[in-house]
């Protein structure tokens, strides 16, 4: 069975569909585990990170480590746990090893010994590459829900 696609694009296969849901799966734990650097390995060395509330991106592993790292330390320091949910994931051929990805992230906050709540619902936008056999985000675009995009 093929994923079906917009007319214009050619969706991935079965096998790399699956190889990137999964991404995705790890990728997100790393973050809500607190691996700010670990996370920032699984973009290219020149990878960006984009948000359409943000005015400039942040360029390269060391920058994109660096703004994570203060953001999950700020969570922390709040008593915070986030875990995000990324669902709805549509993926199409670039060229060889490289897809496009758009798929709907939602974030949930608990404050210590708090009940859960929806912080954050946003459309996600990637160019992932494949080196060495594993996926890396060459670009991310992280667009809040009730933003200008």
């Amino acid at each position: 069975m093929t994923r079906t696609a917009a007319p214009t694009t050619r969706a991935v296969s079965d096998q790399d569909y699956a190889s990137i849901v999964h991404f995705y799966a790890g990728h997100g734990q790393l973050l809500d585990a607190g691996q700010a650097e670990e996370w920032a390995e699984q973009f290219t060395e020149d990878g960006v990170f984009g948000q359409n509330v943000k005015p400039e991106p942040k360029r390269g592993r060391a920058a994109i480590a660096a703004a994570m790292r203060k953001g999950i330390d700020a969570i922390e320091a709040r008593g915070l746990t986030r875990r995000h949910w990324f669902g709805m994931v549509e993926a199409s051929v670039v060229e060889d090893d490289v897809v496009r990805t758009r798929y709907y992230a939602t974030v949930f906050e608990t404050p210590s010994g708090g009940e859960p709540r929806l912080y954050l619902s946003t459309t996600a936008e990637d160019v992932l590459e494949r080196r060495d056999g594993r996926w890396l985000v060459r670009s991310r675009l992280i667009t809040h829900d009730g933003t200008p995009a």
